[in-house]
């Protein structure tokens, strides 16, 4: 859920200068999933772009205390969120840990980075919301080592309708800095994308599993 109209745009549009997002409806992605994508995010080069992660850093912040006040720890979900996590919790002056998406196979077999104690209130920044499980597994191995969990802020989602059924199942909160609406909107305003290209990026969103380029 985005939670102002303003900051997605904003967002959407600092995404587009900085190519975090890249539109090739007639030339798919291949996800890690197998999926094919006529759009690709990469909200890590905003670390490359001092205004722009300054910008998003304080966004994050800004909402993340209107949501939920100052909770204990910060937790970023690696390794996307890692960075802006990191920028996060080190500008509000709060203590900061990184989920890995499981536990190492050696050493301290740490799936949890950091100092976290039972029972600290946790708020969970994600750079990217796809389906929602990964960043859901981090929630997860979070609340198994005792955490309260208050939400999650992540800078853009996608809007899947699967991604809102299993933040919902696992009752969890989320919002976000932008969204694909959002995106698109903006896009098209600055004659980034044409009409039969709005079709293709509205059909791949309704049904991403089973859409095929033409």
């Amino acid at each position: 859920m985005v939670l102002d109209k303003h900051t997605a745009s904003q967002t959407a549009e600092l995404l587009l200068q900085i190519n975090a997002i890249k539109l090739k409806p007639e030339n798919p992605f291949t996800w890690a999933s197998g999926w094919k994508s006529p759009i690709y995010c990469d909200n890590r080069i905003i670390l490359s772009y001092p205004p722009v992660r300054n910008y998003v850093r304080e966004e994050m912040a800004k909402q993340l205390i209107h949501l939920y006040g100052k909770p204990d720890v910060i937790a970023g979900v690696a390794t996307g969120a890692i960075g802006i996590g990191m920028l996060v919790a080190d500008y509000l002056g709060l203590p900061f840990v990184y989920v890995r998406p499981e536990a190492k196979s050696h050493g301290r077999k740490n799936q949890i980075e950091g100092q976290l104690d039972p029972n600290q209130t946790v708020v969970v920044i994600e750079d990217l919301i796809s389906t929602g499980k990964s960043s859901l597994n981090a929630v997860k191995a979070l609340k198994e080592q005792g955490a309260v969990i208050k939400g999650m802020i992540a800078i853009f989602s996608y809007g899947f309708k699967v991604a809102n059924h299993n933040f919902e199942e696992a009752e969890i909160e989320l919002h976000t800095l932008s969204d694909y609406d959002a995106l698109i909107e903006k896009a098209s305003n600055q004659n980034q994308i044409k009409e039969e290209q709005m079709t293709t990026l509205i059909a791949w969103r309704n049904n991403p599993s089973k859409w095929e380029s033409k």
